[in-house]
């Protein structure tokens, strides 16, 4: 495990550019940051609110989900996401040119009819669409917790839609290789659900307890699941918090290994180098992002 660079803000959304370098979010400070291999930091973009899902669409640009902020606990230089921002004004997809810094609002609240509330993480398909979460919010003083679901978006503004919903506070989104399954992390169920692609932005109407999808895995103990990345093979790596660490589950549905880490907020893993086998972990309570050598190779990208 080695360390790539610390004092962040809630690191999340890591992306592995192509050289070598690390662009993620800080969801308290509301950057966009970029961390060279030597562990410097600089800053693209300041987007507002609280950045957090983010991937590089086929434009080049880097396209991020706003959950709109939250209010913080700090202990002792440990964050904890406490409750929805005083000043939050609604979730939004946001665009970010990376050589300008330039931000963009692609999507808010009310376009094409859907109510965001905190869009959470995204990955972009074949097509150039993307699919995203929408993780909700609690507000702790009216005692709501958002009731949410998984949408579909094309990269140039012209089309939004809620395609699963309900869905239990998704958070975590990806592909599988063939691009004929999209799998989701619900964070308070500590689930890993997934659902049978039919075409560009649309789901067979599989349900399973609870409602649309069909879960895949759930562990024992009390946990929760945040972000996840595909491996080459099918895998799907699951942020784990609670237990520390990434859980990589099959996709038949079996836990292939457990890798813990050192922070109960491991929220984010991506893959990088030149063999993909370069994961990136993020320590979000303790503000680090680490590096290890992974087992398998990850799961190239669209775009």
């Amino acid at each position: 495990m080695e360390m790539i660079a610390s004092g962040l803000r809630f690191p999340e959304g890591p992306v592995a550019m192509p050289d070598g370098s690390i662009i993620l979010t800080e969801i308290e400070s509301g950057y966009i940051t970029r961390i060279a291999p030597d562990g410097s930091k600089s800053k693209i973009a300041e987007t507002g609110g609280g950045p957090n899902g983010l991937a590089l669409g086929p434009d080049g640009k880097l396209y991020c989900c706003n959950n709109g902020g939250f209010e913080w606990q700090d202990e002792n230089d440990f964050l904890v996401p406490h409750g929805i921002a005083k000043d939050y004004s609604g979730g939004s997809i946001q665009r970010i040119d990376i050589e300008t810094g330039a931000v963009e609002t692609l999507y808010k609240s009310g376009d094409f009819g859907c109510i965001l509330r905190g869009p959470n993480d995204i990955v972009f398909d074949e097509h150039g669409g993307f699919w995203f979460t929408d993780h909700g919010k609690v507000d702790y003083e009216k005692r709501i917790h958002d009731v949410v679901g998984i949408f579909y978006a094309k990269a140039d503004g012209s089309h939004l839609e809620e395609v699963i919903f309900p869905s239990n506070n998704p958070n975590g989104i990806g592909l599988s290789p063939d691009g004929k399954t999209l799998y989701a992390a619900e964070t308070y169920t500590c689930r890993l659900m997934k659902f049978t692609i039919t075409a560009a932005g649309k789901v067979a109407p599989d349900v399973g307890p609870g409602g649309p999808g069909i879960p895949l895995y759930r562990p024992a103990g009390y946990k929760f699941f945040d972000s996840l990345a595909m491996e080459e093979c099918g895998n799907i790596c699951v942020a784990t918090i609670g237990e520390c660490g990434i859980s990589v589950i099959s996709p038949e549905g079996e836990l292939v290994e457990f890798v813990p880490t050192p922070d109960i907020f491991t929220t984010n893993i991506c893959f990088g180098g030149d063999d993909r086998k370069d994961a990136y972990i993020c320590l979000s309570g303790s503000g680090k992002l680490i590096k290890m050598r992974w087992k398998r190779a990850g799961l190239k990208l669209n775009f």
